[in-house]
């Protein structure tokens, strides 16, 4: 039976372009424009593509949000497998709270019923989207939150303070056609989809979600060279491939070890209850919505990795490792 949509928290019910503030619509109208990949238009705001309700969000958050010392974030470019690093965070967080060892505190696992997009919201799209003050203190310490904010753009409380960022980088290709396969179930029907080959060009040229993608990389790869501490830069692929090693590497990093004699069965624990299999099985995760209108299932397409041979040709899989040869040059970072 297909779950009726939830409606959006209060503060976003009524949230149209024309509802942004005053200051923040002319200022978002005089910047240069390119049609997204859905429905209205990207706006290039400090180098970066942003949609009007991001925008939006991302100016109030910056304006508001103030991070603590223990605050947790997750950052990702989108489609980089931000739906599988919230569940694993999420769990690495609450694992003594839902412990292996207790049958029945695993049956109340929050993962089990309910999105680990509504359990870990994101600071723009979510708390920051349409008010100024959202209630955060329901959200016990250390705050987990997501973002897909460029570097440049976050908070300054949050590059001035001591709490954490955690970023996950994906291959530009699996990426984007992730980001092409989204955008097509989120355009309306009668809009039709978007083709791959303009869905490439516009990739390619940077017009993307919070893009350039290059950009957006770069940008977290250097904090975490300059400030290993604060910023930890992951890679999708290397999880997916031992994914143990790097759930006992955020541990760590996040100042939660595992103890030597759990450590194993607890790791073992975390990634099976967040699995694709496991997760794409949920009846959550299968027939719930977001408030967004987006089901939930758009989340679980197929999390594999090369998966970009299905869909684009060789040709054009070239021409993002072109671009990314050119953008990525003298960053010693590899994609």
């Amino acid at each position: 039976m297909q779950a009726s949509q939830p409606l959006p928290p209060p503060h976003l019910r009524y949230l149209r372009d024309e509802d942004m503030p005053q200051a923040f619509k002319d200022l978002f109208s005089s910047l240069p424009s390119e049609e997204d990949w859905i429905t209205a238009s990207f706006r290039l705001y400090q180098g970066f593509w942003l949609s009007s309700r991001l925008f939006n969000g991302i100016l109030t958050c910056q304006n508001h949000f103030q991070a603590h010392p223990s605050d947790i974030l997750l950052v990702t470019s989108p489609k980089s497998g931000t739906t599988w690093l919230k569940a694993i965070l999420f769990a690495l967080l609450n694992r003594a709270k839902y412990s292996d060892s207790d049958s029945d505190s695993q049956r109340r696992h929050p993962l089990l019923t309910q999105n680990s997009h509504d359990l870990v919201p994101f600071l723009e799209l979510n708390l920051y989207l349409g008010q100024e003050n959202p209630d955060l203190t329901a959200i016990a310490s250390p705050r987990l939150f997501a973002t897909h904010m460029p570097y440049s753009l976050l908070p300054q409380s949050v590059r001035d303070s001591n709490c954490k960022l955690v970023y996950l980088c994906r291959n530009p290709k699996d990426t984007f056609v992730s980001m092409w396969h989204f955008a097509n179930r989120m355009r309306p029907e009668e809009k039709g989809q978007i083709p791959i080959q303009e869905g490439l060009d516009k990739f390619c040229r940077g017009v993307s979600v919070c893009g350039p993608y290059w950009d957006h990389v770069l940008g977290y790869h250097k904090a975490s060279l300059d400030m290993p501490e604060k910023v930890l830069f992951m890679m999708y692929e290397k999880m997916k491939v031992d994914p143990h090693v790097h759930v006992r590497r955020l541990a760590d990093f996040l100042g939660c070890p595992f103890s030597e004699e759990l450590r194993d069965g607890t790791v073992e624990g975390i990634l099976k209850m967040c699995s694709f299999d496991n997760m794409s099985a949920l009846e959550v995760n299968k027939c719930g919505k977001l408030w967004t209108g987006a089901e939930t299932k758009w989340f679980f397409r197929r999390g594999e990795v090369g998966d970009w041979v299905n869909y684009m040709s060789s040709e054009m899989g070239e021409r993002i490792d072109g671009v990314m040869e050119e953008k990525l040059h003298g960053s010693g970072l590899k994609l």
